[in-house]
């Protein structure tokens, strides 16, 4: 416990130049901005009340079982809080609020792609991963197959839809911290790295629930009071929002020097496609990414094992479900109230045309427009919450996938020492919270939505395809899965970088080698082919040994019997 106050003690501290930054006070004593006390306390209060339950999960966390799974023990109910805690993410908050809030209705591509993957989780997933796994979905990709290649592939895939993620939510960290305290970018991006790091490596999956359960239940509460706010304004009617929206874009692009029928165009133009992705291809190979990447998501899978059973695990699908749905029905209105209250208000937007922090700030400057500054404090430490609880569950999942997969179950055959497995999986969460902190600054003017969509896209072509295929397809063997795995997960991630969003505006070159915005439709096929093509021309001794294992899976994936014993282990 000693180890636990000093690493909250010295957390304290490094927040504390935050503190006094927001307060304007600097090194010298002298006065560097007004004083938000509002948002010092909302945020001094999240704070306090997470570092406090970290405490009580500090000394809960005893075992592997207990740091990777909270020991099997969270409810349905509280499991689907989780859930949506960890899926409604900083991209999801601020990113589709800003991304509808420059294009219009384009950004509800992001709403749409996010909840529909949630189906194929219930009726496909939910229950079988439940029944098969222990901690990671490695578990369940290995139940049948070899385990070495089979893990060492889990462990790859994680890693990178881990750090992809990670960039958008440390992105989103940095740009809240500094408009709302002043903080230099780099330091703001710092201090939430160090604070996460503090969650993982003493709270474990206890520490993270709670805190996404919070979080979860706070973001909804804001969300919906911005909502309730922006559509008192217009009587609680849609079509007067729409039209106000479309009457700003208008004004606004004729103060920008257009006639007026072009004007009009660009005005209404938010009411329609095109505005975000330009071409079909795009269009469908987003929306792929976005359905099927949620049900490839490492972190989302991971959170199936902290159930009792299979049944808490379906329970949990359905909560997630009505929460994330009714959350992003909220952000459609948020975008279009931050087109009417935001850009029209000098206070938000920088001498060059741009709004203050950046357009992910959106949602932000809506809060303060709609419920003054007390409101601003509060809706800041929540989108703060998001992104540290978001934080939290990626990291974890990635410390499990060294530790766990590779370390545990490849380099020890299953019989590590958990203390050691446990000592590993905390140096892989200082390692993975430094990755992300650097990353995070070298990728401080990218959209976060369109961040989260690349982990989706790698998520969508690798484990998704390996997942479904592994559960579901009695041909499948190692070779394929593993194979098309790699297959899919390296094609995504080098069309990732040659395409417009890395290729040109990362790199600076002029001109993408890949001319599409996401992979996925492109390398999802190279998966699944890969994985059919390779399992079905495998005749080997370990290939035949896969089919004829299939229906020992089956039974334990349908009927959940075995299943305690594995997780008891």
């Amino acid at each position: 416990m000693r180890s636990v106050w000093l690493a909250l003690a010295a957390t304290l501290l490094a927040a504390l130049p935050v503190i006094c930054r927001a307060a304007g006070i600097d090194a010298s004593g002298g006065q560097r901005q007004p004083v938000n006390w509002a948002a010092i306390s909302m945020f001094g209060l999240f704070v306090a009340v997470t570092l406090g339950i970290t405490i009580w999960a500090a000394r809960r966390t005893k075992t592997t079982s207990d740091f990777y799974t909270a020991g099997g023990q969270i409810t349905g109910f509280q499991n689907g809080l989780a859930i949506a805690g960890d899926f409604m993410s900083a991209a999801s908050f601020l990113g589709i609020s800003a991304q509808i809030f420059s294009d219009g209705y384009d950004g509800l591509i992001y709403s749409i792609g996010f909840i529909v993957g949630w189906p194929i989780i219930m009726f496909l997933m939910a229950e079988r991963l439940r029944n098969l796994g222990r901690f990671t979905f490695g578990d369940v990709a290995s139940y049948r197959f070899a385990p070495t290649p089979m893990r060492s592939f889990a462990a790859f895939s994680t890693l990178a839809v881990v750090i992809f993620y990670l960039i958008a939510q440390m992105v989103g960290a940095g740009q809240l911290i500094r408009l709302l305290f002043g903080l230099p970018y780099e330091a703001a991006v710092v201090l939430v790295g160090g604070l996460m790091m503090v969650y993982v490596l003493f709270g474990g999956m206890s520490a993270t629930t709670w805190v996404q359960i919070t979080k979860a239940v706070l973001l909804l509460g804001g969300a919906s009071f911005i909502a309730f706010m922006v559509m008192m304004r217009f009587n609680f009617s849609p079509e007067q929002l729409f039209s106000e929206a479309v009457a700003v874009k208008t004004r606004l692009a004729m103060a920008g020097g257009m006639s007026a029928a072009d004007a009009q165009a660009a005005g209404t133009s938010i009411m329609g496609p095109g505005n975000f992705l330009k071409d079909p291809v795009s269009a469908f190979s987003f929306g792929m990414a976005l359905m099927f990447g949620t049900a490839g998501l490492p972190h989302i899978l991971m959170r199936f094992f902290t159930v009792p059973d299979a049944k808490a695990a379906r329970s949990s699908v359905l909560w997630a479900t009505t929460w994330i749905g009714y959350f992003y029905l909220l952000t459609f209105i948020i975008g279009f109230g931050a087109i009417v209250f935001v850009a029209t208000n000098p206070a938000f937007i920088e001498a060059d045309g741009t709004l203050v922090g950046g357009v992910n700030m959106a949602a932000i400057h809506l809060s303060q427009a709609v419920g003054g500054d007390i409101f601003l404090g509060f809706i800041s430490a929540v989108a703060f919450a998001t992104i540290i609880a978001v934080v939290a569950g990626l990291t974890l999942s990635g410390a499990a996938a060294i530790s766990h997969e590779l370390y545990a179950m490849v380099l020890k055959k299953g019989e590590a020492d958990p203390v050691a497995e446990l000592r590993i999986s905390k140096i892989t969460t200082l390692v993975i919270g430094a990755i992300a902190i650097l990353l995070g600054i070298a990728f401080e003017n990218q959209n976060v939505a369109f961040m989260v969509s690349l982990a989706f896209a790698i998520a969508a072509s690798g484990n998704f395809p390996v997942l479904l295929l592994a559960i579901l397809w009695k041909g499948c063997t190692s070779r394929g899965a593993v194979v098309g795995g790699f297959a899919g997960v390296v094609s995504a991630l080098v069309l990732m970088i040659l395409s417009p969003s890395i290729w040109v505006t990362v790199l600076g070159n002029q001109e993408a080698i890949f001319p599409y915005s996401s992979p996925a439709l492109f390398s999802m096929t190279i998966a699944f082919v890969t994985i059919w093509l390779v399992s079905v021309t495998d005749w080997s001794p370990r290939g035949r040994q896969d089919r004829e294992s299939y229906a020992e899976q089956r039974f334990r994936a349908e009927t959940g019997i075995g299943a305690s014993e594995a997780v008891a282990h």
